[in-house]
């Protein structure tokens, strides 16, 4: 890229809890694309359990950089295993009384992997030459934003423990954050996880709480819209059945969304499947506003007393104490959203630009 292109270039951050081809992986795929053309500037992939635990994601992360051909670019980092709220026996008993939602739990929905042995290798195998980065994802979050002031944009598709560690342990950064764009909450309609909360903050709502009330600019990408923004037959085809058919993107987007979230009922056995998009929104903003088609500036909490309530966005129209305003899109032009998704996971991978295989300078590896 070139020095006007770089300069002009979003420099970003992804903070996930990572899967190889869900909506974090895809995302990952498309900012792959917008990273090889100049378009952004991915500064590094941070990991958070979530979805899954996260020894799990973080091979999945590693094994993606390299599949995407940004390994020696864009580094990974492993952060928080646990969230800053929010135990197995609360959210059981939550349930037993509060029934309500898809009762997705994520990483608590399996035990938790205590060695490599444990993990469930990638479609396409294990890293072969990736090692996830010593320094912590709080402090590679903090060290990057000291060292680009009001540059970086943080893109939050995952629970937020990650940024309320960085936040707390390095609370000089929060100024200095460009901004903060998520994947996260449900404020007019149900939830996902619960009936009342969405799983992003659901699954640590206290870590959502506190970053919410940082001082800095917020973009929230909620289930109000991810529920209008469907991925149908037609969409799915492009991507799986078009010319990028026998690139390791479309294999990999079949494996994991063909079939549905039961193996058996999906886009290749049922022609009036439909599944909601959800992170990639959040990249499709940063790169254009103008997506969004409809956006309210609202007053953002989120509940934490355990309760049928438990991680539950509040939006209010005016301001209220202690808290931020924040940007909340509402609709998406779904027509033009779905040309930059398509193109940005059919495209040819990437080649590294580094040349003669040099890393970049950084942190040893840790195993």
């Amino acid at each position: 890229m070139d020095s006007s292109a770089a300069a002009a270039a979003p420099k970003v951050i992804i903070d996930s809890d990572f899967g190889t081809m869900n909506d974090d992986g895809q995302l990952l795929a498309i900012a792959a694309q917008l990273h090889a053309r100049g378009r952004i500037e991915l500064l590094g992939l941070s990991v958070v359990t979530g979805n899954q635990w996260l020894r799990q994601e973080t091979a999945e992360a590693l094994k993606a950089v390299e599949r995407l051909g940004i390994e020696r670019e864009v580094d990974v980092y492993a952060g928080a295993n646990y969230p800053l709220s929010h135990h197995l026996a609360v959210i059981q008993e939550e349930r037993r009384l509060h029934p309500g939602g898809d009762d997705y739990l994520g990483a608590w929905s399996k035990p938790e992997p205590q060695s490599d042995a444990a993990l469930v290798a990638p479609p396409d195998g294990w890293a072969t030459h990736t090692k996830v980065q010593a320094q912590n994802a709080a402090d590679f979050l903090a060290a990057t934003v000291r060292r680009y002031p009001h540059e970086v944009t943080i893109l939050a598709i995952g629970p937020l423990t990650n940024i309320a560690l960085a936040a707390r342990r390095h609370p000089d950064i929060v100024p200095l954050v460009k901004q903060v764009i998520y994947m996260g909450g449900a404020f007019e309609v149900p939830g996902n996880t619960s009936s009342n909360a969405e799983f992003n903050w659901w699954f640590d709502p206290q870590a959502a709480h506190e970053v919410l009330r940082l001082p800095l600019r917020h973009v929230i990408v909620p289930l109000d819209v991810t529920d209008t923004v469907k991925l149908d037959k037609a969409v799915y085809d492009r991507i799986v059945h078009g010319a990028a058919k026998d690139g390791i993107v479309a294999r990999l987007f079949k494996h994991d969304n063909g079939y549905g979230y039961d193996g058996k009922n999906g886009f290749e056995t049922n022609p009036g499947y439909s599944t909601n998009i959800w992170d990639t929104l959040t990249l499709a903003y940063l790169m254009d506003p103008g997506y969004a088609t409809r956006t309210v500036q609202r007053w953002v909490d989120v509940e934490t007393a355990v309760g049928p309530d438990n991680g539950r966005a509040r939006a209010y129209a005016s301001a209220r104490p202690n808290l931020q305003t924040a940007t909340i899109v509402q609709r998406f032009d779904n027509r033009r959203f779905f040309d930059f998704y398509v193109d940005g996971l059919t495209r040819p991978v990437p080649v590294s630009k580094v040349s003669g295989g040099v890393r970049r300078p950084g942190a040893p590896p840790a195993t």
